[in-house]
């Protein structure tokens, strides 16, 4: 959907009757939501209840500015584009409104091409503020995002299931080891759903103390408590109309439990030390990877909340039950890695293959990437092999022992390849050997161990 045409929920505060109709009526008409009222004060009200895109604000209202007004909604609601309504149009008029925040000014009387012309220009700036945010956000985080690309029929459904929930608007519990993906799959349903255009936001549950956390979802005023040094509106008004996701929600304290499930439920919430109702339009996707049926039977995660929550469920399986993956992922980070230090890297070994793929992750994505990202900073060559892999990683394969029914060929080509991916330099590994480094050399060659 173009941004220009898209549904915006629009403010009106103009103290005749007869303007608020006539402006509703336009704006309705082209499918936008619209609030209106005649006063100063009901326009601040109405601003700290609910998240606009759009105000339309009269100079003179009885005998209070209009100038004066915009300012006060801007502290209120940062993200507000205003558009001054007068009958006393002037450039003086026109320049002070744009010097207290304004965006653009129509003069009365006006008609419906004028009116619905100022909408199309807020909805392109606030399109090319959107564009901007984007590069910010990628040029900052110029990193590889976890990798849910797979050809495992299991994670082939679960992103399936995904596309099929983002055109709804039901809440979504997404299941899976840590590492495995979560918040990524939570972005892509927020970008195939019809919020796509609008805020994503993720809050971490563990990471912040109760009293913290609340205000981080519902705001607070200035003063409520210690440290609340200005007021926070809260990631919940911050994703107005878009999505906001709860990561390791079994770690959500009880006493906050029953303030995310009226939420859900109503919409409505206040934020800490505040007494005004507000309420937001914004969809709810949470993640675990903790058993929350056995914490609500523990007493430790309301049961009303669990079953909001559960509407849909999603899992993501651990990279350990997609072995077919793990190969191919490693080959993309390896390739964005090698792109980022200016280096081409042909590959792994085919040991380094095999460890890969028997390795038990269970770091899952996230520890795979921070493999291969260790391993481009380590090699010196073209190619990946098993001694730029982590030990912990190495000394799990499986080793012959002394007594087995083995060859002393491959006790001694096992025993090599450990004491090199062990040391530092070859002349290290000659010295525990106790073999001098031409022999070293040999014995690589007669292995082939790069």
């Amino acid at each position: 959907m173009d941004t220009e045409n898209a549904a915006l929920s629009i403010l009106i505060v103009d103290d005749e009757a007869n303007i608020r109709k006539t402006l509703a009526v336009c704006l309705e008409a082209e499918g936008h939501s619209v609030v209106s009222v005649g006063s100063a004060s009901e326009a601040i009200q109405a601003v700290t209840r609910q998240s606009f895109a759009l105000a339309f604000v009269d100079v003179r209202l009885g005998t209070t500015s209009g100038l004066d007004l915009v300012p006060e909604l801007l502290t209120l609601a940062p993200w507000l584009k205003i558009v001054v309504i007068t009958a006393y149009a002037s450039i003086e008029t026109a320049v002070e409104a744009m010097r207290r925040g304004a965006i653009d000014y129509i003069a009365k009387p006006f008609t419906p091409p004028q009116v619905l012309i100022a909408v199309r220009k807020m909805s392109e700036m606030r399109s090319l503020e959107l564009r901007l945010q984007q590069v910010q956000h990628d040029l900052a985080g110029a990193s590889p995002d976890v990798d849910l690309t797979s050809t495992s029929p299991v994670m082939q459904r679960a992103l399936e299931l995904a596309r099929q929930v983002a055109q709804s608007e039901a809440s979504v519990l997404i299941l899976g080891e840590s590492g495995t993906g979560k918040t990524v799959l939570a972005k892509v349903i927020h970008a195939w759903s019809r919020r796509a255009r609008k805020p994503f936001g993720v809050v971490s549950c563990p990471s912040l103390s109760g009293e913290l956390l609340e205000s981080e979802l519902f705001g607070h005023v200035r003063g409520s408590f210690t440290g609340a040094v200005r007021d926070n509106p809260g990631r919940v008004m911050a994703c107005e109309g878009g999505t906001l996701f709860l990561d390791e929600i079994g770690e959500l304290p009880l006493p906050l439990q029953p303030k995310l499930l009226r939420f859900i439920q109503d919409k409505e919430y206040e934020s800490i030390g505040d007494v005004r109702t507000r309420r937001a339009d914004v969809r709810i996707i949470a993640a675990t990877n903790t058993d929350l049926a056995l914490a609500v039977s523990d007493g430790r995660f309301r049961e009303d909340l669990y079953y909001r929550l559960n509407v849909f469920q999603l899992e993501i399986p651990p990279l350990r039950e997609r072995t077919a993956d793990i190969v191919p992922i490693a080959k993309r980070l390896l390739a964005f890695f090698g792109t980022a230090t200016h280096r081409g890297f042909l590959g792994f070994t085919d040991e380094a293959e095999r460890v890969l793929t028997e390795y038990p992750w269970p770091g899952n994505l996230r520890e795979l990437r921070n493999v291969i990202e260790r391993a481009t900073i380590v090699c010196t060559g073209d190619s990946v092999g098993i001694e730029h892999l982590p030990d912990s990683m190495v000394s799990r394969e499986s080793q012959p022992r002394i007594g087995e029914r083995i060859s002393l060929a491959e006790l001694e080509e096992q025993h090599i390849r450990r004491v090199l991916a062990t040391t530092s330099s070859l002349q290290a590994a000659a010295e525990i050997l106790g073999i001098d480094q031409a022999t070293l050399w040999r014995r690589r060659k007669q292995y082939g161990i790069t």
